[in-house]
């Protein structure tokens, strides 16, 4: 199992974070001065090694803030069937939390409650995004109500076409909304669900619509009958996170 570690450093400057993965490939992301810091083995002597030195801090079972809460928050990376779905460096941003692809959304700092009744949609990058292409970007959870028994799959949470190259390589969508972005919300005792994010190339000049009977219900939503109805073909990226009740 591989922990990635958050490390909230308020005084430190913005900055562009980079480690290599287990697999040779790197992994980037960048955060601001209110962000947790996403850091690979040596990024972890390093943060190690500056709190050593700061003045009044301790490494040990003492917080490097004694009068607040720990700030230290680890993130598990995810294994097996689970990973292989990401794929093609597709990035999904939260406030605080940075990229989440490929995780379980932790529990410290209200992670999970935060992003199922604070935080709005996120910002979803990719780096080779064509400039002269748009794109469809869909949000789905195939486990409603609960991943034993998907009788509502895919629950439809966000869906955007027309989304500029130009766009996905910043992170900051617009795009045509053809599905407003619903919070993910799983029930409680449902255990995890996964939340899906496909990324399509969009066929030049095609007008992309939802039917009368899929605008009524984001649930039960036929995902493969869109996907072939607009001849999106396969995702050209795509990522997930899980996340369960926040009072589970």
């Amino acid at each position: 199992m591989r922990l990635l570690f958050f490390f909230y450093f308020p005084f430190l400057p913005f900055q562009h974070l980079q480690a290599k993965l287990p697999d040779g490939s790197t992994h980037s992301s960048t955060a601001n001065p209110h962000c947790f810091y996403r850091t690979g083995s040596m990024g972890l002597l390093a943060a190690v090694l500056l709190a050593a030195l700061l003045p009044g801090t301790a490494w040990g079972a003492q917080a490097l803030w004694p009068d607040e809460p720990s700030r230290i928050c680890s993130f598990q990376s995810l294994g097996g069937k689970d990973s292989e779905f990401c794929r093609g460096n597709l990035e999904v941003i939260y406030p605080e939390l940075g990229d989440v692809g490929c995780t379980y959304i932790p529990t410290c700092h209200q992670s999970r409650w935060r992003i199922s009744r604070e935080w709005g949609s996120p910002q979803v990058r990719y780096p080779q995004a064509d400039k002269s292409k748009k794109y469809v970007v869909v949000l789905v959870d195939p486990d409603a109500p609960s991943r034993a028994d998907p009788r509502s799959r895919f629950w439809r949470h966000w869906l955007l076409t027309d989304v500029p190259g130009a766009e996905l390589r910043t992170g900051e969508l617009r795009g045509r909304v053809l599905t407003e972005y619903a919070r993910p919300t799983p029930p409680p005792r449902s255990g995890y669900h996964r939340y899906q994010l496909r990324l399509y190339e969009q066929p030049e000049g095609k007008h992309i619509s939802l039917g009368p009977e899929e605008r009524v219900s984001v649930g039960s939503w036929s995902l493969q009958s869109f996907v072939e109805r607009f001849r999106l073909g396969s995702p050209v990226a795509s990522t997930q996170f899980l996340t369960k009740h926040h009072e589970d």
